[in-house]
């Protein structure tokens, strides 16, 4: 997986640990706390409890409790302030939805974070990082994660999921080189028929499998046909709903190919309603996207669905 960095360097980390202490003074006394002039805080005569949400705002509240006027409490309920590292999906902030909550770091928020793997200096940024969760994971659901079967697990599903969502580090572009040699009067269709393909849900990141027939019309460029098929590898191997990767694929032929229309078919089985939920195994889910002369065109839409059903 070619998922992007970001190490935070200790530099990084004091300029993010004084904006954070400002927040949550300016939280907790108001902004006429940093004017000239303003009462100095043992004037206030108090201190602000904070808690720091397992593991990753342990360390920040450490660092917060060394500046002061901050003392660390070790239960949610004698907190006044809920500290942590990174909000990254908010799904830790509405856990603590009942307190003030500060993160170092809002990739939300933070231009240039939103999509990193930020890295902080209590953490390796490794392999084993995320091995030790996979641990941790074998541990919650009730197994011991030390027994002879499972000691090389981790290892395994990180090696299987940086296969398995290895799209987020290709580019489209890329693999859509265009031929003008042999584009000469092609102006009908072109068709690669039930490619199969596997992708994981993103609502579950259980299995999603199929086939795609996948076709465009030239306008006086032509790609590979084995392109295709790596076309719709690309978005498949990453985090997936079967509506968004159908028009992925489709929307990508219309841009970087320049067709005068693409049209995609999908065809899948969806393991997170066969194993579980439901419980219904053997049905399809089967989306369509038209695109350019393929939607515009009855004639052409016709053909083409007629191709892909049959």
């Amino acid at each position: 997986m070619d998922a992007r960095k970001h190490h935070v360097t200790y530099d990084e980390l004091d300029n993010l640990i004084k904006r954070m202490r400002k927040r949550i003074l300016t939280g907790q006394f108001g902004e006429a706390y940093f004017q000239p002039g303003a009462p100095s805080l043992p004037e206030y005569d108090r201190t602000i409890r904070i808690y720091g949400v397992p593991r990753g705002g342990v360390p920040v509240a450490l660092m917060l409790a060394g500046t002061g006027p901050f003392v660390l409490v070790d239960e949610i309920g004698k907190a006044e302030v809920v500290v942590d590292d990174l909000l990254d999906s908010g799904a830790t902030r509405k856990r603590y939805n009942d307190w003030p909550f500060y993160a170092l770091l809002d990739k939300q928020q933070d231009a240039g974070f939103k999509n990193a793997w930020v890295v902080f200096p209590w953490e390796s940024g490794t392999d084993g990082d995320v091995e030790d969760n996979v641990r941790r994971l074998i541990q919650f659901i009730g197994d011991d994660a030390t027994r002879g079967g499972l000691l090389e697990t981790p290892h395994r599903v990180v090696k299987a999921w940086q296969e398995w969502c290895s799209g987020y580090g290709q580019d489209p572009a890329e693999v859509l080189k265009v031929f003008e040699d042999g584009a000469e009067g092609c102006d009908e269709m072109v068709v690669v028929k039930d490619i199969p393909f596997y992708s994981k849900c993103e609502h579950h990141m259980a299995d999603i499998f199929g086939t795609a027939t996948i076709a465009y019309v030239p306008d006086g460029k032509i790609v590979g046909l084995s392109k295709l098929d790596r076309l719709l590898e690309i978005y498949a191997r990453r985090l997936q709903v079967q509506e968004r990767l159908t028009a992925q694929v489709a929307d990508a032929l219309m841009e970087h190919l320049g067709a005068k229309g693409a049209g995609v078919v999908i065809k899948a089985r969806h393991m997170c309603m066969e194993s579980r939920g439901v419980r219904k195994q053997g049905h399809h889910t089967v989306t369509s996207v038209l695109r350019g002369v393929f939607k515009d065109q009855p004639a052409t839409r016709a053909e083409f669905l007629a191709l892909a059903h049959g």
